[in-house]
């Protein structure tokens, strides 16, 4: 492998690959087109590198550290495995080139990856991915060979700092459960939930880089155990008396954050958005106060939302009515924290659970989110919020179904739906359509239908929104008819 490995590809959130595939020579061409990169763009500073708890990451941590500093670039590597949020912040808030995270996230223990991120902080977006597959190569030299210095540093407790330091909240008198799953987040969320006074009951919190031989991925059924101690549920489903007030749940590396209340149990991450965002324009301290953005104009109050295209519209209510503007993305999280920095903002968003805050970090940050919405419980308890934002706005109900499409046709079948929107679906009329990402049919009612590709599977995704799950069942129904008949099949 002397230059270029098309095992090597970056997607929606960094190169993933099973361990057969992310192998120690792939991960030290992608260490070298990181080096290659940052020299050719005449990008000086150090690199930092962290890695979360699966086998072998730190390991590929070291070898990327070798590389860098055989070319030359000091390195800050992290002394134990991280979320990839404090990875990022600590890239954000230093002197850093940019930033080398070893993580598959949420994937299955047999998967491990890598993610690059920019200066700012932020997910690096295609034109520097692209850059980097491009000057993959075999390492220049070998460790020691460049003059590069490579320092070990807990990184986990300056971003620990700010984070309570940023929020100051009071939980004494909570009881809050936390599900690290095994992952990075462990001894750092619950340690931050205690450390604002929260009594803290821990599950998962043990390493296991096996993750329990499951996928690191929060949702109501892989964090079960944790649904039951916050509802009370008993075995037979009845409430019981000795509920915890609330639970947090992370995924491998802690930039997603799942929410569990007693009365809603787990959040559905479009709500979590809206919650999110109403509270923090509650909380002026966590606007910029004045635009720093490149396009906003000074003194521009930063209170716009940036959401997916995938992602609920119940976060527009909540900005509509309270006269702000909402920015719609294509799907990933890359994208949502470019628009972060283009608008004024002051969270973002995306219906798979990743949040951001822009005055913290323009990148997913569970921690972040998990201690921010403990503070919001202490001063009312999430579960009347969320009646109250139902109260005020109504409530909305997102599925989504798939239909199968072979990868080398997604580009001619998503050509096709642009081109031929249908007058109306399931008996609304179409009012918009936007392709922003696939192609979305906004009805005349406030409802929509949204097909677009996966980007791991040779499928079609068909989204719909509505306020019932029988409007929504209808909806998916009438856009999978209309992609059969546009595309024939």
């Amino acid at each position: 492998m002397d230059s270029g490995d098309p095992g090597i590809s970056f997607g929606t959130d960094g190169w993933r690959a099973t361990l057969d595939e992310f192998t120690t020579p792939r991960v030290e061409m992608v260490a070298q087109a990181v080096a290659t990169y940052l020299a050719d763009a005449h990008i000086d500073g150090a690199v930092a590198v962290g890695y979360d708890a699966r086998e072998g990451s730190r390991g590929f941590a070291a070898a990327i550290a070798d590389v860098l500093t055989a070319n030359g670039r000091d390195v800050t590597l992290a002394e134990r495995d991280c979320p990839t949020p404090t990875l990022a912040w600590t890239v954000a808030t230093g002197t850093y080139a940019g930033g080398l995270m070893v993580t598959a996230s949420h994937n299955p223990p047999e998967y491990n990856g890598v993610k690059f991120v920019t200066g700012d902080g932020a997910p690096a977006l295609p034109d520097v991915t692209d850059a980097l597959e491009e000057r993959l190569a075999a390492p220049d030299g070998t460790a020691g060979d460049g003059g590069g210095t490579l320092t070990e540093t807990d990184i986990r407790t300056p971003y620990c700092d700010h984070v309570l330091d940023a929020i100051d909240p009071d939980l004494t008198g909570l009881t809050v459960g936390y599900d690290a799953m095994h992952g990075s987040g462990r001894g750092v969320v619950d340690d931050l939930l205690s450390r604002a006074g929260a009594t803290v009951e821990c599950r998962r919190c043990d390493r296991d880089p096996t993750f329990g031989g499951t996928a690191p991925e929060p949702g109501p059924e892989r964090a079960a155990g944790l649904v039951e101690r916050v509802t009370g549920a008993e075995s037979d489903g009845t409430p019981g008396q000795d509920a915890a007030d609330l639970g947090f749940v992370s995924d491998g590396d802690a930039d997603r954050a799942g929410i569990v209340t007693p009365e809603h149990g787990y959040l559905d991450p479009n709500l979590v958005l809206a919650l999110l965002y109403q509270y923090c324009l509650e909380r002026p301290a966590l606007s910029p106060g004045e635009d720093t953005t490149e396009t906003g104009g000074a003194g521009t109050a930063a209170h716009d939302v940036v959401r997916t295209v995938s992602t609920s519209s119940l976060v527009d209510r909540v900005a509509t009515a309270a006269g702000h503007e909402v920015h719609e993305t294509p799907v990933g999280f890359k994208w949502v924290a470019r628009a972060m920095g283009e608008h004024p903002t002051l969270v973002g968003g995306e219906e798979s659970g990743g949040y951001g805050v822009t005055a913290h970090l323009r990148n997913k940050d569970g921690v972040f989110v998990a201690l921010l919405l403990a503070g919001a419980h202490a001063e009312r308890s999430l579960d009347d919020r969320i009646d109250a934002l139902f109260a005020e706005h109504g409530n909305i109900v997102q599925d989504r179904t798939s239909l199968d499409c072979p990868d080398a046709e997604k580009a001619d079948a998503m050509a096709a739906l642009g081109a031929e929107p249908p007058e109306s679906v399931a008996g609304e009329a179409v009012a918009d359509v936007s392709t922003v990402d696939g192609a979305k049919y906004v009805l005349a009612d406030g409802t929509w239908l949204l097909i677009r590709p996966s980007g791991t599977e040779p499928k079609l995704r068909v989204y719909a929104e509505a306020e019932s799950q029988e409007r929504v069942e209808a909806l998916l129904v009438a856009g999978r008819e209309h992609v059969q008949s546009v595309l024939g099949l």
